[in-house]
């Protein structure tokens, strides 16, 4: 059975960061909300949206739209034989969209939840280079981290074994250690 592994969690928390590496070192499909979010809206990925929370590319509409693109995503390569796991990367912060995910490919792949998390200190150095790199996806901004932070669901409806909590300022061969050992023991 093919595995589909979500990463999520606030702005900044290392999701994306860990998320793409980790696929690109695997030849796993990888798909981040951020890219298609912009791709629908016919935006260039690197293109800045300053939008509020919750608001324009970022309404509740737009995110539903977004993360329906995900899920036929996810179903075009899941079909594929060649594949045997990919990527699904966005905040999730939603149980209903975890849920999604789940009840989506329940019976017909293993869907496993990496919650990336880091701390205050962590997470606004992150966002300050992000706004001076050029080549930033993300339109997070500490604004945005602060709503987030109010909203999110804690995924208290996964089981332990579908769910791997790392805290993203360890290290990179760290965090795929503990990402590799997870999916190995839960996939028995």
């Amino acid at each position: 059975m093919k595995d589909i592994v979500v990463f999520f969690g606030l702005t900044a928390s290392g999701k994306s960061y860990l998320a793409k590496i980790w696929s690109e070192r695997n030849g796993y499909p990888y798909f981040n909300t951020d890219v298609i979010r912009k791709q629908l809206a016919g935006a260039d990925c690197t293109e800045q949206c300053k939008e509020s929370y919750e608001a324009g590319l970022y309404s509740p509409e737009y995110s539903r739209k977004t993360y329906d693109a995900m899920l036929m995503n996810a179903c075009k390569v899941q079909g594929d034989n060649s594949v045997s796991r990919l990527v699904l990367d966005g905040s999730y912060q939603r149980r209903v969209e975890r849920s999604r995910v789940r009840e989506r490919f329940l019976g017909i792949c293993n869907v496993y939840f990496i919650l990336c998390f880091c701390n205050e200190k962590v997470t606004q150095k992150r966002l300050v280079e992000r706004i001076m790199d050029p080549s930033a996806v993300s339109d997070g901004r500490w604004e945005i981290y602060l709503q987030q932070k109010t909203t999110f669901e804690k995924p208290d409806e996964l089981l332990p074994e579908q769910l791997l909590e790392l805290d993203t300022n360890a290290s990179l061969e760290y965090l795929i250690d503990r990402l590799e050992i997870f999916l190995s023991m839960s996939g028995r």
